[in-house]
């Protein structure tokens, strides 16, 4: 819970955060009357400001702010790695500092100030069911509607050849490039696949359009089940597609398996983050380490990986191949791919050298007993 004080009255609401951010400890209220350099101030000391003005006026000081942080200079760092984790704390603290702006939002996610938009149906997809009056951060609320308008547009999907709907929280499909391989690589068999972390349903989909006949697609997130079998059911494969919860595999063996891991490994700084990093490399691991267990004699699993970690000195390669060959698997083949990077606007951003070498590879991987 969230206390501070308006009029010599003590109020309280439910603190809200994805990020798995504790409530500030201080807490002062603040209007369209504070300037852009006094609130930064506050911020950066650890005051949060629970905003009482103009709604538009918020988001103008939150730029306002978000402006003051990234001119500051950057430590140089000898290597990737280096560089790699100042830049991680650097957004670690520019995150803080910013989510240090909050907005109240009433038991029906409405928010009680000038010029706010309706925000109920977004806070509800991210949320649930609204129930008692909470406090939020302007910056995570301006997610959350942000994922929303996603949910609605949806993410083209050309290798699809449909859209696929993500949630809030659940990673996007918006890199093209490693659905197109799995589009292309030919199939051991279409009889039976398994998708591990299926997410948004999205490799799930794409086998089945391919003529897989039987599809199980497996998550342990709740975010992620519910998105993958909303848009399996919107796609007309339900039947052919079966979501089911699961950390990793399902019981049973198919032909195919198919995985899609966070690519860097390193430790997730929010819940929201698992998409992306995989601490220890857990996820990695262990597809590789219980795929024998669950293939069919001459089946495949296909390992789409990215090499990004390489670059910033995360993971070496000859490290993963020592992972498949403790897993007792044969590389069958590899596809690579080299992503379409927009033309990164941080020429600092020390990912933006290493995605400009990046490359994306699906590993065609074979019981070696087989």
């Amino acid at each position: 819970m969230l206390n501070w004080t308006e009029a010599d009255e003590s109020r309280t609401a439910r603190w809200r955060s994805e990020s798995g951010s504790p409530p500030p400890k201080r807490v002062m209220l603040a209007d369209d009357r504070l300037a852009a350099d006094a609130a930064y101030r506050l911020a950066s000391e650890g005051t949060a400001l629970l905003w009482r003005g103009d709604f538009q006026n918020a988001r103008q000081l939150l730029q306002a702010m978000a402006r003051r942080i990234d001119r500051k200079p950057r430590k140089p760092a000898a290597s990737p790695i280096e560089a790699f984790n100042f830049y991680r704390q650097a957004q670690s603290q520019r995150a803080r500092t910013l989510g240090m702006l909050l907005l109240p939002l009433e038991a029906d996610y409405s928010i009680p100030l000038r010029r706010a938009p309706n925000v109920k149906e977004a806070c509800a997809e991210a949320y649930g069911a609204g129930d008692v009056p909470s406090v939020v951060s302007l910056r995570e609320l301006l997610g959350v509607i942000g994922a929303h308008e996603w949910r609605k547009k949806g993410v083209d999907i050309p290798a699809l050849g449909e859209r696929i709907h993500p949630h809030y929280g659940v990673f996007s499909p918006v890199r093209g490039e490693y659905l197109q391989l799995v589009a292309e690589a030919p199939l051991p068999s279409s009889a039976l696949a398994f998708d591990i972390g299926t997410g948004t349903g999205v490799l799930a989909a794409l086998l089945a359009r391919r003529g897989v006949k039987h599809v199980v697609a497996t998550d342990q997130d709740p975010r992620a089940l519910a998105c993958a079998r909303q848009n399996i059911a919107r796609l007309g494969l339900k039947g052919q597609v079966d979501v089911v919860e699961a950390d990793l595999f399902p019981p049973g063996r198919a032909s195919l398996i198919v995985c899609n891991p966070p690519w860097l490994p390193a430790r997730a700084h929010s819940p929201l983050e698992h998409a992306i990093y995989d601490p220890d490399s857990r996820m990695l691991l262990g597809f590789l380490n219980g795929l024998t267990a669950h293939l069919e004699p001459n089946g495949e699993g296909w390992l789409i990986l990215s090499d990004l970690a390489e670059h910033l000195g995360l993971r070496s390669r000859a490290w993963l191949l020592e992972a498949f060959d403790a897993a007792g698997l044969n590389v069958v083949a590899r596809l690579d791919t080299k992503p379409a990077h927009p033309r990164a606007a941080d020429q600092t951003d020390p990912l933006h050298a290493a995605r400009a070498a990046e490359v994306t590879s699906l590993w065609r991987l074979a019981a070696r007993e087989a």
